[in-house]
């Protein structure tokens, strides 16, 4: 790894602020860059506005707030994570890792408030922003200094919304993306073609934006382990093992390669979904088809709301105690009918084999991918 310029936190930590290469200032030209704004534990974040005498202690989202039921983590603050509490973790499981948290129920309608509002200071400034969720987004920009202009967006939503961001900076998405990770907390990372591989090619391959654990070890069984390793192979090699589009992706993704430009049209919904967590296992399956229905049902009229007809119909299934299975079913012709939606839930169940006892049932419909 090369050394990287390193600024001092007020707590006394170090942060990624500079990366060599990256000059800033009047020596700059002005071009064109892409930064991520990342809100750092934003749910948490949230709910410690509102109950500021939390702040030094560690919380826990999820649920309703009740550890001794079932449900999983929605986010944890810093102080929690530091007793390996993360988002996706069973409540229960985060309970008996940090005892003393303080948990608290989700309250979806006052993250949407926020984020909303954090948005709206984004779009003060002279950029195109892409919203990509409640806590983040691009923005497309063309500065001689984007890490100061990067401090004035972190300034300004702290000033605006009292939550903190982290600010990536990059050349493309998948850069500034990634940047984002090495700022945070609340600081600011540049991520360029310059020092991409001084900074991530001795990294796990999983390090990069879109490879999960997954694809990982299957990279890891064709011999490829960190990014630099990633970056080398063959793209028409492993075209071959994970298909002519995902093989020279996962190639170009190592190289820190991406055209996808920033694009201020509206979020886009890729999909909706309920799901139910059930107190007790469920273990008759025709209840089981019953309640896959009532959720295909309830999935029909958030699809409806947002007018855009589903491509296909996914349901999960979380065996007890923890083991998650999906199946998906595509259907004939888009659309945003409940019969029809429903039909393609229970068609989805019936592929389901193994008929042991449920603790959680979702259904998920897929829009049409924007071309």
């Amino acid at each position: 790894m090369g050394q990287r310029d390193l600024e001092l936190t007020p707590a006394g930590g170090q942060r990624h602020d500079r990366a060599p290469g990256a000059h800033r200032g009047e020596n700059d030209r002005v071009a064109r860059w892409v930064l991520h704004v990342d809100l750092d534990q934003f749910i948490a974040a949230v709910e410690l506005l509102r109950r500021p005498e939390l702040r030094d202690r560690p919380v826990v989202v999820g649920g309703d707030g009740d550890p001794t039921k079932r449900g999983v983590v929605a986010t944890a603050s810093y102080p929690a994570r530091e007793f390996g509490v993360h988002s996706g973790l069973p409540l229960r499981t985060a309970a008996r890792r940090c005892p003393d948290a303080v948990f608290l129920p989700v309250d979806r309608p006052a993250y949407e408030a926020a984020s909303a509002e954090v948005m709206a200071v984004l779009r003060e400034f002279d950029a195109v922003v892409e919203v990509l969720g409640w806590d983040e987004a691009f923005l497309g920009v063309t500065t001689a200094d984007p890490e100061a202009l990067a401090h004035r967006i972190r300034r300004r939503v702290r000033a605006v919304t009292d939550l903190d961001c982290s600010v990536g900076i990059g050349q493309n998405k998948v850069q500034a993306k990634l940047a984002t990770g090495f700022g945070k907390p609340a600081g600011v990372f540049r991520l360029t073609d310059q020092n991409w591989f001084a900074v991530l090619g001795d990294k796990p391959t999983s390090a990069l934006w879109g490879i999960g654990a997954r694809t990982a070890k299957r990279l890891a069984e064709a011999g490829i382990t960190t990014v630099c390793e990633l970056a080398a192979a063959d793209p028409a090699r492993l075209a071959e093992r994970f298909g002519p589009a995902t093989g020279p992706w996962l190639v170009r993704v190592a190289r820190g390669q991406d055209s996808t430009p920033v694009l201020a049209t509206p979020a886009r919904a890729r999909s909706r979904s309920r799901e139910t967590t059930y107190q007790r296992d469920l273990d008759d399956w025709e209840l089981i088809r019953q309640e896959v229905g009532q959720l295909a049902r309830r999935v029909a009229v958030d699809v409806r709301a947002e007018h855009l007809p589903a491509v296909r119909v996914v349901v999960k299934v979380r065996y007890a105690p923890f083991t998650t299975r999906t199946h998906g079913q595509a259907l004939t012709a888009p659309s945003a009918e409940a019969s029809v939606i429903e039909q393609a839930a229970l068609a989805a169940l019936d592929r389901f084999t193994e008929h042991r006892p449920v603790r959680l049932l979702g259904v998920r419909a897929d829009f049409a991918r924007a071309a």
